[in-house]
């Protein structure tokens, strides 16, 4: 067997990675956009669901110890608490959980404020990244969204996992009305050389109404370009997004977690 020049092949590297950046920058968002199958539409109660007491709770109506500022994890969650819910602060980023997590089930409310204008990707725009592997929205992206009567890209709409996986039903109630996620989250596994051991699977209830079974994940999720496990990574911190879009920002209440 010919042993190859570590210079060569450190080049032959950097030239793919070079090609990958490169494709990535010629990819257009709207090539990774999907409008069918369209989700069909299912009604629902509006509920709350109170957590066991095995439960981390992360938040509980007072205040956001349990947070921290994504871009400087030293800094707390710039977020404003008010009645009991938490309200997404645009000037100050994204937050993210104090605590890494692996594997767990999440319980998260959320509200869209009832005055809320705009349309498609422009209304009520946030996202839950169950795992956040870096600064900004880098994670694997589970889209909170009006999606309420609100036309858009079926891969990106409410209970989607960002521009990958299409929720099986629609059960958006009203803006105004409280929505819930309930998550079963198994984290992705990575070998000793960090390639993929086993891949991230999501299950998703949304209002009571399964939308992900068990589903497979093709990687962190990518606004532009193919998703793919391009790093290892162990334990991760639960993210928010505070999303650039005009339009009024999204609340949350009675946040919990339970380690798998």
């Amino acid at each position: 067997m010919t042993n190859f020049p570590k210079s060569l092949f450190v080049a032959s590297l950097m030239i793919a990675g070079m090609n990958m950046a490169n494709a990535q920058e010629k990819t257009k968002p709207e090539q990774t956009e999907f409008y069918t199958p369209v989700p069909p539409v299912v009604t629902t109660k509006e509920a709350t669901l109170t957590a066991p007491s095995d439960a981390v709770i992360l938040f509980d109506g007072k205040d956001l110890s349990k947070w921290v500022m994504t871009n400087d994890r030293t800094q707390p969650a710039a977020w404003t608490v008010a009645n009991n819910v938490f309200t997404i602060n645009k000037k100050s980023g994204n937050i993210e959980t104090k605590q890494a997590f692996n594997n767990y089930q999440l319980h998260i409310e959320w509200q869209v404020p009832a005055n809320i204008q705009g349309k498609g990707q422009g209304r009520g725009n946030s996202g839950l990244f169950l795992a956040s592997i870096g600064k900004g929205d880098d994670g694997y992206e589970l889209q909170i969204l009006d999606s309420y009567k609100n036309d858009t890209y079926t891969n990106g709409q409410a209970a989607s996992i960002y521009k990958q996986l299409v929720p099986l039903a629609n059960p958006t109630r009203k803006p105004g009305e409280w929505q819930a996620y309930d998550i079963i989250w198994t984290a992705p596994t990575f070998n000793a050389d960090q390639s993929v051991k086993t891949p991230a699977r999501v299950t998703v209830l949304f209002n009571g109404v399964l939308v992900q079974n068990n589903a497979e994940l093709k990687g962190p999720t990518q606004y532009i370009g193919d998703p793919a496990y391009r790093k290892a990574h162990g334990p991760s911190p639960i993210k928010l997004q505070s999303h650039g879009d005009p339009s009024l920002p999204l609340s949350f209440r009675n946040i919990w977690v339970r380690e798998l």
